[in-house]
């Protein structure tokens, strides 16, 4: 059975969160301090984010940040996907499902190979990227993205596009689009606030822009 750690301000959150993940059959602790072994998964608030760095320093466990749309967008943290509030609890149940399969290594990128760009090497297979020769750590929907992005370039995709292509959601609060394509940017373009790699296409979503 899996362990989800659900932290949130909110007592009614937490409660209608642990009631649908249990429909699951996971099993839903709210409390920090009564885990006496890693969880499978964190659900945070983002205004609880200092559990999960003091958990995270501990054991390497998938993230899930809950938060208003506008704050996330600016959120200084790494997490494996974002939700916005309000949200529905079932949708938020089936994003805990794809984490951890994601997790246990069953969702992946199609094959192997090494994909480059310039500065930028992708190895698909080992799951590792350089910028130069410096390692570029990311999470696994980051590198799930920028994979997508590197055997489609010069392509113009939605929010909407991405989240069934790369998430495999086909409905879904697209704002996660927007906040993994920022965390990526900051971790792999020369200037973040000016990117020469992931375009903004407007009134469209993203493409890739090979530098090479």
């Amino acid at each position: 059975m899996t362990v989800i750690l659900v932290v949130d301000d909110d007592p009614a959150v937490a409660e209608v969160v642990a009631r649908y993940l249990e429909r699951d059959g996971h099993e839903v602790q709210c409390d920090p301090l009564a885990l006496t072994a890693p969880p499978d998964l964190l659900i945070l608030d983002m205004n609880r984010l200092a559990v999960g760095r003091e958990l995270r320093a501990r054991w390497p466990v998938p993230v899930i940040i809950l938060g208003e749309a506008i704050d996330l967008v600016d959120l200084d943290a790494d997490a494996d996907d974002y939700v916005t509030k309000p949200f529905s609890p079932r949708e938020l149940a089936l994003r805990v499902a794809a984490v951890l399969r994601r997790a246990r290594g069953s969702i992946v990128p199609a094959g192997t190979g090494v994909l480059r760009d310039a500065d930028l090497t992708v190895d698909v297979g080992a799951r590792h990227v350089l910028l130069g020769d410096a390692e570029v750590t990311l999470t696994a929907r980051e590198f799930d993205l920028l994979v997508y992005l590197l055997r489609n370039p010069r392509q113009a995709f939605s929010r909407t596009d991405l989240l069934d292509r790369v998430w495999g959601w086909a409905f879904g609060d697209s704002s996660t689009v927007t906040v993994h394509v920022r965390r990526l940017r900051e971790k792999i373009e020369k200037d973040p606030t000016d990117p020469g790699r992931i375009i903004t296409v407007w009134g469209v979503g993203y493409r890739y822009e090979p530098v090479s």
